[in-house]
């Protein structure tokens, strides 16, 4: 089993920065692709970013390359969305998941997940 906890959502304006974190605890990570979802009202969860534990393999979506940056340490098994150039339609509860392929974009295809973090952004 994975245990996840995400962390740092908030109340921003448009333009700010953000960093949300996801602790991870449970059984080996190195393994393991670790993932950021989001989901905003009304539709469905939709794939942000994904890093893998080991090496510096990630994989961004189309609507924040250039803007959200994901990383990992290690030491401190918590991965993290650094979110800059934060836009209104970037408001949504933030999923941090765990799997196997961080190119899975289907939230189905991730087994574990957190229990999310709201991040709101005021035009």
């Amino acid at each position: 089993q994975v245990q996840l906890v995400e962390s740092g959502g908030g109340l921003v304006q448009a333009g700010d920065s953000l960093r949300l974190s996801c602790a991870a605890a449970g059984r080996t990570l190195s393994g393991y692709a670790m993932g950021w979802f989001r989901q905003a009202p009304g539709k469905g969860r939709e794939f942000v970013a994904s890093i893998y534990w080991a090496g510096s393999e990630s994989y961004y979506s189309d609507s924040v390359k250039g803007r959200f940056t994901v990383s990992r340490d290690n030491a401190k098994n918590t991965v993290y969305l650094q979110m800059n150039s934060l836009k209104a339609e970037d408001t949504a509860i933030y999923y941090c998941a765990a799997g196997n392929n961080i190119y899975f974009t289907r939230s189905s295809r991730w087994g574990y997940w957190g229990q999310g973090t709201q991040v709101t952004v005021s035009s």
